[in-house]
């Protein structure tokens, strides 16, 4: 298992290098409560840094599936205030958010896949100014992962709970480079080469993307003005921040009305604590018009119907299959690590910033500019080292991006 010193490079490295927190910033923490002795490490190095307050919102699988099986639908449907009131408390004082995401991706298989429906709903309604923070970078924020023993054991079925999460202690610190010599200085050279990779692709300024795969035929149109972001990010404030760690992907957002085809997934999707595994969409003009899903199927369902965002698409990323994350093998059932196995799309809302002056736009301004809204935002994956992706450039001409998985552009220094 990850010994005290390499989990202390890896709370500094989500501080420094994750949400850069600054001397005499406030930080709160969104944690696992199995992750208490890992929470504590990064509070203490925040304190350190100069942090003037650091506050914890606790959650806890088992308490959060007694609310699913006992609670009654009123309550299930509400989303408390007082929790919205202390978010936004915090992002107005431009407070730093490290989230830890470690949730058992099988929590909530059992629970009626409606109620879980209207609880994503209501927190997302909820905490939509929140959210406008987070998703047009006015704060500096992080995901980060620890291994909690359900999640371990869904990734590592064989092994004793123990076993299993020391494994996964193994593959999180060698993905997220932890176990080198100087993490800090291996993600500003994992930086550079992805903005390598994003410098290419604005300078291309396709205007369309065509992904082929076995079950996969997928036409995305590219809005005018569109931007290609990846690995770190810089806040309204200036500051330098990695919203992901891991992070392997360079991404933009699809035109709203501008995908078309049918695609399929290549890895099963956690979504709100079940699993949606197997599935392919259909889209005409934007739309998702149909679908389909070995399991899950109901669950993709509320999620197509969260909202009319939510059957249109928020993000393309491009990810090679040579990324850390594939290359370990692994299937993790955390949209966080398996998003950067792979290409992926997402379902819903997208990133402003990912349009040139999109970040002081309003509503209205971004649709009309194709930008897709929603309350939900949803990664799936559809890459694989059979993936080939071609651009289409503003004359009609087409060229390689992608293929069998890898980069056909010469994306020099990449490293996955």
């Amino acid at each position: 298992m990850a010994d005290q010193k390499t989990k202390e490079k890896y709370a500094e490295l989500a501080l420094r290098t994750g949400v850069n927190l600054q001397n005499n910033q406030a930080l709160m923490i969104n944690a696992p409560i199995e992750g208490a002795d890992f929470t504590r490490i990064v509070a203490r190095k925040a304190y350190e840094m100069g942090a003037k307050d650091v506050h914890i919102n606790w959650t806890d699988d088992e308490l959060t599936l007694l609310k699913y099986e006992n609670a009654p639908d009123d309550v299930i449907g509400t989303y408390p205030e007082w929790k919205v009131k202390l978010h936004d408390m915090y992002a107005e004082d431009g407070a730093a958010v490290l989230s830890i995401r470690s949730t058992n991706p099988d929590l909530l298989k059992d629970i009626d896949s409606s109620r879980v429906a209207m609880a994503n709903k209501a927190a997302a309604q909820a905490m939509k100014n929140f959210r406008q923070y987070t998703m047009n970078d006015r704060i500096t924020w992080s995901i980060i992962s620890i291994p909690t023993g359900d999640w371990a054991q869904k990734i590592f079925p064989d092994k004793s709970r123990e076993d299993a999460v020391e494994r996964l202690w193994d593959a999180i610190v060698n993905i997220v480079r932890v176990d080198q010599e100087a993490p800090m200085a291996a993600w500003e050279e994992h930086n550079k080469t992805l903005e390598t990779a994003r410098e290419i692709l604005n300078r291309k300024k396709y205007k369309k993307l065509v992904f082929k795969a076995p079950g996969t035929d997928l036409e995305i149109e590219l809005p005018d003005g569109h931007i290609w972001k990846g690995g770190s990010a810089v806040s309204e404030q200036g500051t330098t921040f990695n919203p992901n760690i891991p992070t392997e992907e360079v991404f933009s957002l699809p035109h709203k009305y501008g995908v078309n085809g049918t695609v399929s997934s290549t890895k099963p999707l956690n979504y709100g604590g079940s699993l949606i595994d197997q599935f392919s969409l259909i889209f005409k003009d934007g739309n998702v018009v149909d679908y389909q899903a070995e399991q899950g199927e109901e669950t993709l369902k509320h999620l197509l119907n969260t909202d009319e965002g939510a059957r249109h698409l928020g993000e393309v990323a491009l990810v090679p299959h040579e990324s850390p994350v594939s290359q370990s093998g692994l299937i993790f059932y955390n949209t966080l690590y398996d998003e950067n196995a792979s290409c992926h799309i997402a379902l819903g809302k997208a990133y402003p910033t990912n349009l040139e002056g999109g970040a002081n736009m309003d509503d209205e301004t971004l649709d009309q500019h194709g930008v897709n809204d929603s309350l939900t935002h949803v990664d799936f994956m559809i890459g694989s080292e059979k993936l080939d992706i071609d651009g289409v450039l503003e004359d009609g001409t087409t060229e390689p991006v992608f293929r069998k998985g890898t980069w056909a552009l010469n994306v020099k220094g990449n490293d996955g």
